[in-house]
């Protein structure tokens, strides 16, 4: 065992404690992972409030990258010293979503009580999302690492591993967007944020953003979108639908605020569809006229991890932002060390942060 600096929750709703913690070696096809960048999700934020429920002590973070510093005897194809993404999809390879292509939606449990991290006097202590990343190392299944370019900075390359296939697989993936469909994105934050610009990729003809915030629709513009509409305004969707000429084919929800879904089909042309990516608390209700979507054709659907096969998916998007045609930099609102994370939440849970970043100086 291995002594490394983790952010441990104690206690839902807490600051988490920088702490010594024990990391086991890589086993069978493990990867250990040192990582360079770890990047907060709100669904991070929103475990570490106790909105999901969950074990304790644990520690969070799943949206990092680093470089392999080991490897457990069966891994094949990666070696110490390769520039990795690593993730929370955790896939099996063998269930029946992993043999039909949906690794995200995996069926095979993964107990985070029993991973590889100790509390310092060899306690438990729960790897949250199979990932445990508010830490200076991971050990993670090969599965849910992909090997990078090392030209692209880690920075950069860990947005990819949540935030960015989440939105940009949500408008390529679950909508199957074609060139010319026009898109409305619910919420301009870090996800909104890229699936417009998976929509702007994908040859949407109109992407429609609509926010609460004046200054988050601006930035909408920057990533893509060509209207921006308030969703605090009366009837947002009869302006959304103004800006398109007609309804939308895809709405991408991509806060977890009950308001935002209640709406979201009235912005829908017919045949259109819903692309359900936030995630509001667990036991929050959601009401929508089923009679209007059956008559017009219209469904929804959810879609995790923007239905990525991150093998596939991964290296085309570290490819995108290396030609320039997708935007990494722009999403990081603020760097920050790991004795800063609460810091960092704070300034997250504000609202105006479109990404922060964890950076461990080496």
């Amino acid at each position: 065992m291995q002594m490394i600096k983790a952010a441990v929750a104690h206690e839902f709703g807490a600051p988490l404690v920088i702490e010594e913690v024990q990391l086991r070696a890589p086993e069978g096809s493990e990867v250990e992972v040192t990582l360079d960048a770890v990047a907060i999700c709100h669904s991070d934020i929103s475990y570490a409030e106790g909105a999901w429920g969950g074990t304790l002590p644990a520690v969070y973070g799943h949206e990092a990258a680093g470089r392999v510093s080991a490897v457990g005897a069966n891994v094949r194809g990666l070696e110490a010293g390769d520039s990795v993404v690593v993730t929370l999809i955790r896939a099996c390879g063998a269930c029946p979503s992993c043999a039909s292509g949906s690794p995200t939606v995996c069926e095979t449990p993964y107990d985070g009580d029993k991973g590889p991290l100790k509390t310092a006097d060899g306690g438990t202590l729960h790897q949250a999302m199979a990932s445990g990343a508010f830490a200076e190392k991971v050990v993670v299944e090969q599965s849910q690492v992909v090997k990078v370019s090392p030209d692209i900075p880690k920075e950069a390359a860990a947005l990819i591993a949540c935030g960015v296939i989440t939105g940009v697989g949500a408008v390529v993936n679950a909508a199957g967007l074609r060139a010319g469909q026009d898109v409305v994105v619910i919420g301009a934050g870090g996800v909104g944020l890229n699936a417009i610009q998976g929509a702007r990729i994908a040859g949407a003809r109109r992407i429609v953003a609509v926010d609460m915030s004046e200054e988050k629709l601006a930035v909408a513009r920057e990533f893509g979108a060509t209207d921006g509409v308030l969703a605090s305004g009366p009837k947002p969707w009869r302006a959304a639908q103004k800006a398109m000429g007609r309804g939308a084919d895809a709405v991408i929800v991509t806060v977890g605020a009950i308001p935002a879904y209640d709406a979201a089909p009235r912005y829908l042309a017919g045949g259109g569809k819903v692309i359900m990516v936030g995630m509001p608390h667990s036991g929050a209700m959601s009401s929508y006229e089923p009679v209007t979507m059956a008559f017009m054709g219209q469904g929804m659907v959810g879609s995790k991890m923007g239905d990525v096969v991150i093998q596939r998916d991964i290296p085309w998007m570290v490819d995108l932002y290396l030609q320039g045609r997708l935007k990494l930099d722009e999403l990081i609102s603020g760097r920050w060390s790991l004795e800063q994370i609460n810091e960092a939440i704070a300034d997250t849970k504000g609202g105006a942060a479109r990404r922060n970043v964890i950076l461990f100086d080496r």
